[in-house]
Parts: structure tokens; C-alpha cells; sequence
């Protein structure tokens, strides 16, 4: 498909199509490709399908996010999701870098660990998951199992981790990272006073729940640059039962916290998404002073179509807006924005299957449909 070309009259007209600069990053619009959880890379090998799947939605100066990628071979929770950890997967990754920047995109790594969210299957010799608790998750179809608690002495471990996934997604040929600090999962785990009942200095005060991210940005930040990190963060969101009393205070002193570091970007997710995906509207919490907060560049995501993402750059809610199941549904995103052309409708059941094609690299271009 040929590169979208925009014409000053699309920009002045659509303001998600505006260029934007994102630190030593020049975008050439301000529509994000979420991360996305893909579970096509088996044996947690990133494959040769994801080439295609990565490069189809990529333009010129566009800014991608990977699926979540695991830091550790104690931190996968679900079949087929990538990991970074070792040199095979450091190696596999990076034609699909080379594809993305072949095209001009932009293109960071997702970082995460599952914490409870997983089960004896999936971690080295059959050990209990690891957690900042010992609480177990609603056991659902056997998907969990009761995580152990880390112990203080365990938790620089865990912060290495992540600094060493960051140096080698530097090695693969990404731009930087995004720490993935949302929906439930390890650092949202630290994060939120309904799951961690430490007693040690991470856990307690609303200081002491954010001590543990914290460390992980300073040392990722040191190890590839504050300008190459992003952190996403969901304080709002009660995904696999992880929870705050107060969420707008948790959101508000990240905020705050993270511009010490001098990070890139700060992407929340909107309060307005709840469990499984639905959209609410109307509710009261609201990511304003999270962005008045934070310094840098903001990326918000929740539920946006076209219009209102264009409403939320224009009376500065945000800079820029990551699509997810409509970029997933709809490879060519940006042409069709800009003509303001239908879109594809997403096919949920294929979200999670594994096959290389199938709900991942077919969905039809504008184009094609035309012809």
C-alpha cells in the first residue's frame, strides 16, 4: 500500500493528523498503535509473522507499541506472548524492528511481568507465581494459581530484570521502552492498596505502593536514556481484581513522581474502561489532572474514535491518542482517518487465537476493498 500522504488542509482540518514532537522524536500524527497482547509467538519467540502484522500498520513518523513482552522466564502468564530475555528472542525481534523502521515508523518495546497473574505452568519448575502479595486470584478455569509473596531481599531482582529486557530491547533495534504498569499486573499489583498488603517499605502508604516503579523507571532510566521510556498506567481500571480506594490520588502522585525522572511519556488509560473492555461513560473520575500533573508528553486510550480522539488533541486533554482494537481491525488506521472512511469491525473471538493469519495479518486494507 502507498505511504499516506497528508495535505496541509487535512492537518489543519483533522487535528490527530498534526505533527507532534515527542522529545528527540519527530511524529508526523498523533495516532498511537496501543500495545496489544497477541499470543502468536510460540514458545515465547517472537515470529516471523509479526513482520507483517507490525509493518502493515506502520506510516511514515507513526509512533507503534509491541504487545507486552515479558522480562523474565518468571514472568509470563499467557501461551505465546513474546519475551526479551534471552539472546534467541533479542535476535528474532529485530527484522520486525528493521520492517517497522523501514517504513519510518517509531517503534517501542512493552515491557512487563504477569506477577499473579499466571499459573505453575507457565514458570520455571513448576514454582507459584511471584507477586508483591500472597493473595491469590478468583481462580477461573485453572488460569491461576497462588502467587508467593516476595521477599524485600527479592525485589532488586526484580527491578534488574526490567533494567536488563530495556538493554536488550535497545540491542533488538527498538527506540525505547514502555514500562507496562497497567490492567492488573505486576507493578499495578505494587501499585494498588486492594492487592498489596506489604508491611516493608513497598507496601502501606501510597509512597511506599509506588516505591517499587519507581525503582524500575530510575533504573531503566539510567540504563537507555529517560528520553527513550514511557510508562502506562491504568489507576482508574480494576482489571484481574486489582483495584484502589483512591485512585485519583494514585494517578495524580505517579504523575508527579514520574517528572522526576524526565521520562518521555506518561499513556493512562481512561477511567471510562471498565472490566472486559466495555466502555462507560458519565463517571466522575477524570484524567485532567493527571495530564496537568505530568510534564511531558501525555497519551491517553479508552474507547476513542475518531471524533472524540480529534476533540481530546484539540482542547488539550492529551497529545497523543493509542488505538487499539480499531488499529488491530483496520491495518491502514490513518488513510481512513483521513478520509474519514468506514472501519473494519473488530472480530473478537480471533483476539487470542494463535494462528499466524487469522484475525492478525487479514483484516482487508481500504484499498483492497475499493478494487
Amino acid at each position: 500500500m502507498e505511504n499516506t500522504v497528508l495535505t496541509s488542509e487535512t492537518k489543519q482540518s483533522i487535528p490527530l493528523l498534526n505533527p507532534y514532537k515527542m522529545g528527540d522524536f519527530n511524529l508526523s500524527h498523533r495516532v498511537v498503535m496501543a500495545p496489544m497482547t497477541r499470543q502468536r509467538s510460540y514458545g515465547n519467540i517472537p515470529q516471523p509473522h509479526a513482520v507483517l502484522y507490525y509493518s502493515q500498520r506502520t506510516t511514515p513518523g507513526g509512533f507503534l507499541i509491541t504487545e507486552a513482552t515479558g522480562v523474565s522466564d518468571t514472568a509470563q502468564g499467557y501461551e505465546y506472548t513474546p519475551g526479551i530475555w534471552t539472546k534467541e528472542q533479542v535476535e528474532a525481534w529485530k527484522p520486525i524492528v528493521d520492517a517497522v523502521h523501514a517504513k519510518g515508523g517509531i517503534f517501542f518495546c512493552q515491557i512487563w511481568h504477569v506477577g499473579r497473574a499466571s499459573n505453575r505452568g507457565f514458570q520455571p519448575n513448576g514454582e507459584a507465581p511471584i507477586s508483591c502479595t500472597d493473595k491469590p486470584l478468583t481462580p477461573t478455569k485453572a488460569l491461576f494459581t497462588p502467587p508467593r509473596r516476595l521477599s524485600t531481599e527479592e525485589i532488586p531482582g526484580i527491578v534488574n530484570d526490567f533494567r536488563l529486557a530495556a538493554r536488550n530491547a535497545m540491542e533488538a533495534g527498538f527506540d525505547g521502552v514502555e514500562l507496562h504498569g497497567a490492567h492488573g499486573y505486576m507493578i499495578d499489583q505494587f501499585l494498588k492498596d486492594n492487592v498489596n498488603d506489604r508491611t516493608d517499605q513497598y507496601g502501606g502508604s501510597l509512597q511506599n505502593r509506588c516505591r517499587f516503579v519507581l525503582e524500575v523507571v530510575e533504573a531503566v532510566a539510567k540504563e537507555i536514556g529517560p528520553g527513550r521510556l514511557g510508562v502506562r498506567l491504568s489507576p482508574f481500571t480494576d482489571f484481574l481484581e486489582c483495584g484502589d480506594s483512591n485512585p485519583e490520588a494514585l494517578g495524580l502522585y505517579m504523575a508527579e513522581s514520574l517528572n522526576k525522572y524526565g521520562i518521555l511519556y506518561c499513556h493512562v488509560v481512561e477511567p471510562r474502561l471498565i472490566k472486559g473492555g466495555e466502555i462507560k461513560e458519565g463517571g466522575s473520575y477524570t484524567l485532567a489532572p493527571m495530564r496537568k500533573a505530568f510534564q511531558r508528553t501525555f497519551i491517553v486510550a479508552g474507547g476513542y474514535t475518531r471524533d472524540d480522539g480529534n476533540e481530546a488533541v484539540v482542547k488539550g486533554r492529551t497529545d497523543l491518542v493509542a488505538y487499539g482494537r480499531w488499529f488491530l481491525a483496520n491495518p491502514d488506521l490513518l488513510k481512513r482517518f483521513e478520509v474519514d472512511a468506514a472501519l473494519n469491525k473488530y472480530d473478537r473471538p480471533t483476539f487470542y487465537t494463535s494462528d499466524p493469519i487469522v484475525g492478525y495479518t487479514d483484516y482487508p486494507f481500504m484499498d483492497a476493498i475499493v478494487s
